[in-house]
């Protein structure tokens, strides 16, 4: 799936999830994909990879964690 947002594109997919920005692409498998709710943050926090990203909604967020959760 496919969102736009405010900064760039959310690429998600079951277990990846693809940032890309208008000079940067982040990349996180699903495991290491993490929420925080009150204040629309997903964040990947594993070995090497560590970035976190301020969503628009909480529809996106929602959306997002419901991907990668199925």
């Amino acid at each position: 799936m496919i969102i736009d947002f405010s900064q760039g594109k959310l690429i998600v997919m079951s277990d990846e999830v693809q940032i890309r920005l208008a000079d940067a692409t982040l990349y996180a498998m699903a495991e290491d994909i993490q929420f925080r709710t009150d204040v629309l943050i997903m964040y990947a926090d594993a070995g090497a990879v560590r970035w976190s990203i301020k969503l628009d909604s909480l529809a996106q967020l929602s959306l997002i964690k419901d991907t990668l959760m199925s």
